[in-house]
């Protein structure tokens, strides 16, 4: 709506819709107002416009990723890169905002918390979708059983409908691993000039020399780590995680080989995965100490086990924890195989 004198803050904003929109059920007659009960309610709206923002961020690294090429050089993967960089930025705002949370005591919480019966922060359709658009699968969740509710505590049908459409489609995990599987960087036609500095053996040249190093680099209790790291990157398996063989192989050798400019964005995009889930996993924490705090073990409002179930979270909950784990095959910046000049030539593809 405009003015004489065009746009109009309050109108812009729709702030009359906004600030009316806090309805205290204490304050309603024949109840005993209960004064943080304001405060719980923005509290929790606020998160809820935010976790539409990251929706929204989610939404343009899901279109640019199921393009059928994606460009490496592109301004798209620069701005899902900054995106995702955005949504770094508003977690670490989320985990913030609990600290505001906690100024409400046990005691103010008890005054209007059975007005809350069966609401709970679990039925916010809005972080479940963020979990199921990254890629959290029903089977993976703690207690999946609790998400399968449509009765009294549980999903609204349409809801739980929609969460489930979003866990069907292809997520940020199942794209990023289709975007890192198309990486050409092991086709022989780059290898063919490779010094290999290790003895050769029927494992690829640049696997070959990499693994020699990595076991060079353990310790004598680290020795089993070599165990993983082939069951990882040598051993053709079938897939049990969530990100394949093919992908894996490629994020390490991007984590690898980060300091070559062309690699600068991919790099800072499987960072910020990592960082995504980090941030995530810490708000669920604080979550977890705050409901803690408030209600001891008690059952939750929406009729989960309360702080018990929101521990299992925590532990369970990782969506890139793949990605994350690479950090147990580095080996040091200057022991790093020389890439050949064919492939030094080349890494100016487009995927």
């Amino acid at each position: 709506m405009k003015n004489d004198n065009g746009q109009y803050y309050p109108s812009y904003l729709q702030l009359e819709k906004i600030l009316d929109s806090q309805h205290p059920l204490s304050f309603e007659e024949g109840q005993a107002p209960a004064h943080d009960e304001m405060l719980f309610i923005i509290i929790h709206q606020a998160y809820e416009l935010w976790f539409k923002q990251i929706l929204f961020e989610l939404d343009f690294v899901k279109k640019v990723f199921s393009k059928e090429k994606v460009d490496d050089n592109s301004e798209d993967l620069n701005l899902c890169r900054h995106r995702l960089k955005r949504v770094t930025s508003i977690l670490a705002l989320l985990n913030q905002q609990v600290t505001v949370l906690d100024t409400m005591t046990p005691m103010d919480f008890l005054e209007f918390r059975n007005l809350l019966t069966p609401a709970s922060g679990f039925q916010s359709k809005q972080f479940r979708l963020i979990e199921a658009t990254l890629g959290l699968k029903m089977e993976k969740r703690h207690q999946h059983d609790y998400y399968k509710r449509t009765n009294e505590g549980g999903f609204a049908p349409n809801d739980f409908n929609e969460i489930n459409s979003i866990e069907a489609s292809r997520t940020i995990l199942q794209l990023i691993n289709q975007w890192l599987e198309r990486m050409p960087f092991f086709d022989e036609k780059f290898w063919k000039g490779y010094a290999a500095q290790y003895a050769s053996t029927e494992l690829h040249p640049f696997w070959n020399d990499y693994r020699a190093i990595y076991a060079n680099s353990l310790t004598e209790r680290e020795q089993h780590k070599l165990v993983d790291f082939d069951t990882q990157f040598i051993q053709e398996k079938q897939a049990d995680g969530s990100f394949s063989d093919a992908a894996m192989r490629t994020a390490l050798f991007i984590m690898l080989y980060r300091d070559f400019p062309v690699f600068q964005t991919s790099f800072q995009i499987l960072d910020t995965l990592i960082e995504i889930d980090h941030w995530l996993a810490g708000w669920r924490h604080k979550h977890y100490v705050m409901v803690r705090r408030m209600i001891g073990m008690r059952v939750g409002t929406g009729n989960t086990s309360g702080a018990g179930y929101l521990e299992g979270a925590v532990q369970q909950h990782y969506i890139f924890k793949d990605l994350a784990a690479l950090s147990t095959y580095l080996i040091e910046r200057r022991k790093l195989p020389k890439l050949p000049e064919e492939l030094i030539k080349a890494l100016g593809f487009i995927s």
